[in-house]
């Protein structure tokens, strides 16, 4: 909450505001009630004698300060190579949104989780601390869709770093066969075909380092906002960059 509010004072230097009634760490405190706890805009307005827009907007306006903050994909490579780390974790997660009338959110529909919904895309280090998030996406578009928007494969390349995942992600790397690969992936298995050894071997390494990923995303859903998270993609891109940063400071605490 200190670190938070050291960002709502600068961020009032900047914008050259004078006064506001309640102190940066009262502030502070509201917004993370509001994410961490999931407390309602009213009973926060009425306990610090505010309007309730007021705490919507200071919501907008301290989401976004964590969010700048958050590293770019090819910064966030750089660092985990400059720091001895060979390989990352990649996965993707839906994360719930309300469904709402129209055909405009139709697109937000998932059918593998059938229901409706934001794709997200993140990397991980082998500790389960989230690196990077990507934007948001509507539910429908698939996780190997989301990494080839992003050049994940170019940008693991050029930190020279190789990434492991699951097997939702085989043929997300379109190297050669004599090429290093990027991705590491499982085997699919042909029906009524026994698992060779290394298939073996591949499945239980993967079940191995996908304990930290989970861990990430564990503590990424704690703050229950993404529960109720809007369809709208600016919001919701502000929101899944900056809690990440927060996340890794109260891990890190």
């Amino acid at each position: 909450m200190n670190w938070l509010a050291d960002l709502v004072r600068g961020h009032r230097t900047r914008i050259g505001s004078r006064w506001r009634a309640p102190p940066a760490g009262r502030i502070a405190g509201i917004v993370l009630a509001m994410l961490r706890c999931d407390q309602r805009p009213g009973d926060l307005a009425d306990g610090n004698g505010v309007h309730r827009t007021t705490v919507s907007r200071w919501v907008r306006e301290v989401v976004a300060l964590p969010a700048a903050r958050a590293p770019r994909l090819d910064r966030a490579l750089r660092k985990i190579a400059r720091s001895g780390g060979g390989a990352v974790l990649l996965d993707g997660s839906l994360i719930r949104t309300c469904r709402r009338t129209g055909t405009g959110n139709r697109k937000n529909y998932s059918g593998k989780h059938t229901c409706h919904g934001l794709l997200v895309i993140a990397l991980t280090d082998d500790n389960g601390r989230l690196v990077w998030v990507s934007a948001v996406r509507p539910g429908r578009t698939s996780e190997i869709t989301a990494c080839r928007h992003d050049n994940l494969t170019a940008h693991l390349r050029a930190a020279g770093l190789g990434t492991i995942t699951d097997l939702g992600f085989v043929g997300l790397d379109d190297s050669g066969p004599d090429a290093d690969p990027a991705v590491n992936t499982g085997y699919k298995a042909a029906r009524n075909k026994p698992l060779t050894r290394g298939q073996k071997l591949s499945h239980k390494t993967l079940a191995t380092v996908r304990a930290p990923v989970e861990h990430g995303f564990a503590h990424l859903k704690n703050w229950r906002a993404l529960g109720k998270i809007r369809t709208d993609p600016t919001w919701a891109t502000a929101l899944v960059r900056a809690l990440p940063v927060l996340t890794n400071r109260e891990v890190a605490r």
